[in-house]
């Protein structure tokens, strides 16, 4: 399974973020950029590559950001694939920058926001971005509460003047995307989540119920050495990666998960998109459901 070359994404199914209808796996483009989501890659031709063989396999959902560089990662995008397919839904997010030591620094204030908005179309190549998600600095690990109302505000009124289609929010609690829809639709959340980081569970179930996708990044984020030897146990047993398995399990935790893995290879790039073939069964899925409770090393 591992070095399947071929598959067939919808297996996976779709789901909906506004009017956009999309494969429950996509590609998230941070790692096309130098170390540390730092600078230009070491072979930007291999970048390229990357990102058309993703749109080849079928992939229609990218997820990126103009302080992936900065600049470089949509730059590369709009290299590889301008004119965009018809059917590819470009996602993107806002609210920090990065300092002259490659350092992650707020900007959230109302000129920041409209400034990045702006780079991330200019930098695309696109008149409209389909989806801008908010992430909050609240917490910069983790989400943390505090009010968003602000930042909301600025991505609503640029939604009504036509720059933005779709509003989403990343890094926040069931409190702020509450307070985020008072304001205006919000058509996905993008938090940290994965089998051994289980705190969105309800907050999961919820969305799905509403209807609201829900987009985890790290899968295989904050293991601890006996978390991960769990996983690749599973995972030799089906004959798997464990990003395979990290990323099968998410899709069959619910209908509303769309992922987003990312990488810089081609060869990584067909196995993670080959997790949606894999069926885990149900005594995989009971081992790996006890992975969030295996906090010792």
């Amino acid at each position: 399974m591992s070095d399947q070359s071929t598959f067939d994404l919808a297996k996976s199914g779709t789901f909906k973020m506004g009017s956009h209808t999309v494969k429950r796996i996509g590609y998230g483009a941070m790692q096309l950029a130098g170390p540390g989501v730092f600078g230009p890659p070491k072979d930007r031709a291999a970048a390229i590559a990357v990102l058309r063989a993703a749109i080849e396999a079928g992939v229609d959902h990218i997820d990126t950001s103009d302080f992936y560089g900065p600049h470089v990662t949509n730059q590369i995008i709009r290299e590889a694939l301008h004119p965009y397919p018809d059917n590819l839904t470009i996602v993107t997010k806002v609210s920090a920058k990065r300092g002259p030591n490659a350092e992650w620094l707020p900007a959230m204030s109302k000129e920041e926001l409209i400034a990045a908005v702006h780079d991330n179309l200019r930098n695309l190549g696109l008149d409209v971005i389909d989806i801008v998600n908010f992430r909050s600095m609240h917490g910069i690990h983790g989400p943390a509460e505090g009010s968003i109302e602000e930042q909301v505000t600025v991505l609503a009124d640029l939604k009504r003047q036509g720059l933005i289609r779709h509003i989403g929010v990343s890094n926040v609690t069931p409190i702020q995307i509450a307070e985020a829809r008072k304001i205006t639709e919000i058509v996905c959340v993008q938090n940290q989540y994965n089998l051994a980081h289980r705190e969105d569970d309800a907050f999961i179930d919820q969305l799905a119920k509403e209807g609201t996708a829900y987009v985890p990044f790290f899968p295989l984020g904050g293991f601890s050495p006996l978390q991960s030897s769990t996983l690749s146990d599973v995972a030799a047993r089906l004959n798997a990666t464990p990003m395979q398995v990290a990323l099968a399990w998410l899709l069959q935790r619910s209908p509303n998960i769309l992922l987003i893995p990312g990488t810089s290879s081609i060869g990584h790039l067909k196995e993670n998109l080959a997790a949606g073939e894999l069926d885990l069964p149900e005594d995989a899925l009971s081992e790996l459901d006890g992975i969030a409770g295996k906090k010792a090393a």
